[in-house]
């Protein structure tokens, strides 16, 4: 993956660059799933938060819980959540509007006054073709796209996620852009295209397209 191929997971639709990584340790909760799938998905993203190097903890003091995970069949099921509303504006229009779409997840992430990541909200609807999906891939899968804020467009063409025999694994070159984000050294934020040259350098691979 060279610098061009690594700025276009991070230039979203309108043609602006965003790169933010979590500024404080992530604390998730899930919903709607039962023990055993719950181990899953906080593996997964347990796993993926190691990969980063970044931290995660027992609480967050601001909000308690600072990713939460949704599993659901339909969506209008999200408006009759107690307190969601208050935490999602708008929740009953967006669910109308994700009902009519037809999607099947959607993320919201909340951002602290520097821009970094401090809260996401992850919706997975769980439609015939999602049922059909692993329980380890699809947690995998929701990890990796909510360590950090990449494109609305950064996954539409190619999975982050590979098969290796049996096993489903992150794309090698997909975790490298992570840990890359994520080195001390990087910004927190970034809205400058020249961004991506840094990660690619530090990804070994600086070759432009």
């Amino acid at each position: 993956m060279d610098a061009a191929e690594v700025q276009a997971l991070f230039t979203r639709a309108d043609g602006q660059y965003l790169c933010a990584r979590w500024g404080r340790p992530i604390v998730p909760v899930v919903f709607g799933v039962d023990d055993a799938t719950l181990s899953v998905v906080k593996g997964a993203i347990e796993a993926v938060v190691a990969l980063a190097g970044h931290k995660m903890a027992e609480t967050d003091p601001e909000l308690g819980a600072n990713l939460m995970v949704f599993f659901f069949r339909d969506w209008s099921e999200l408006p009759e959540v107690p307190n969601l509303d208050r935490l999602i504006p708008d929740l009953a229009p967006l669910c109308d509007r994700l009902q009519g779409a037809g999607a099947n997840q959607y993320r919201i992430f909340r951002f602290d006054e520097a821009g970094a990541i401090r809260a996401a909200f992850v919706f997975v609807r769980m439609d015939s073709d999602l049922q059909s999906v692993p329980a380890e891939t699809l947690a995998l899968s929701q990890a990796v796209q909510v360590i950090l804020l990449w494109s609305d467009t950064a996954f539409l063409g190619a999975s982050p996620l590979a098969r290796a025999g049996e096993t489903v694994i992150l794309r090698p070159e997909i975790g490298d852009v992570i840990r890359a984000a994520y080195d001390p050294v990087m910004p927190a934020v970034a809205r400058d295209a020249s961004h991506a040259l840094r990660l690619a350098a530090r990804t070994g691979r600086t070759t432009q397209a």
